[in-house]
């Protein structure tokens, strides 16, 4: 796919010869013309006709431009914090502890240890990052007894080893946010971070977009890395 949406036909009211701006309605490419002028529309075949991200031509302010926009309503959950726990308890909503009472496919877990199971993280840097946490309810790494410790560190090689089986990760970052002030987005229930990187996998649209793009869904991940998990 080219970085620019190729241009309908031209209106029939517009200028003879004029490219037209394609806008995205519904199941085709429109052509925005004159006031009251028809509208062409894409051939069927057409890879945008498929395309709903711009539903309908606006009128006001502003002009138009040549960037394509690329619209991720989905990360408004994100941003807006939802499925957050409402306080510090685990019966505060806390997602860590509801999710392995879920079904390894709709937690989006790769496996289940006996103090500690690793799970995919839903707003992933990459794809495969993946966080390995503690069954019980616990806030600080200190927390942790030595059962738990030793689990946790376990769990940690066994994703870096499945991370380099199913996709050939060049490196890792490892380690866990530890507070809020730290940047831990559930602080209270402590998790360590596992994020696969490779050469050249940073763009710019994190940077200029706040955009990630990754291209495999989470589903497909996670069955990929339970696949190759080495753990029993």
């Amino acid at each position: 796919m080219t970085d620019r949406a190729p241009a309908a036909p031209p209106s029939p009211g517009g200028a003879a010869g004029a490219p037209a701006s394609p806008l995205l309605v519904g199941p085709a490419v429109r052509a925005a013309g004159p006031p009251g002028a028809p509208r062409a529309t894409a051939p069927p075949g057409n890879m945008l006709a498929r395309m709903t991200s711009e539903p309908e031509q606006q009128i006001g302010v502003g002009t138009q431009d040549a960037f394509q926009r690329l619209w991720t309503p989905h990360r408004m959950a994100y941003i807006q914090g939802e499925n957050k726990p409402t306080g510090p308890g685990a019966d505060d909503g806390c997602p860590f502890c509801t999710i392995p009472d879920k079904s390894d496919e709709d937690g989006l877990i790769i496996a289940r240890g006996q103090h500690v199971y690793a799970v995919l993280n839903l707003y992933p840097y990459t794809s495969g990052h993946l966080m390995s946490v503690p069954f019980r309810h616990v806030a600080d790494y200190t927390e942790l007894r030595a059962d738990e410790t030793a689990e946790l560190a376990e769990f940690t090689k066994a994703a870096m080893t499945a991370l380099r089986t199913a996709s050939g990760a060049h490196g890792f970052n490892i380690g866990m946010n530890q507070g809020s002030v730290a940047g831990a987005g559930i602080a209270a229930h402590l998790h360590q971070h596992v994020v696969p990187r490779w050469g050249g996998d940073t763009n710019f649209m994190p940077i200029v977009a706040t955009t990630r793009v990754l291209p495999q869904l989470l589903g497909d991940t996670r069955q990929l890395l339970a696949d190759v998990w080495p753990l029993s």
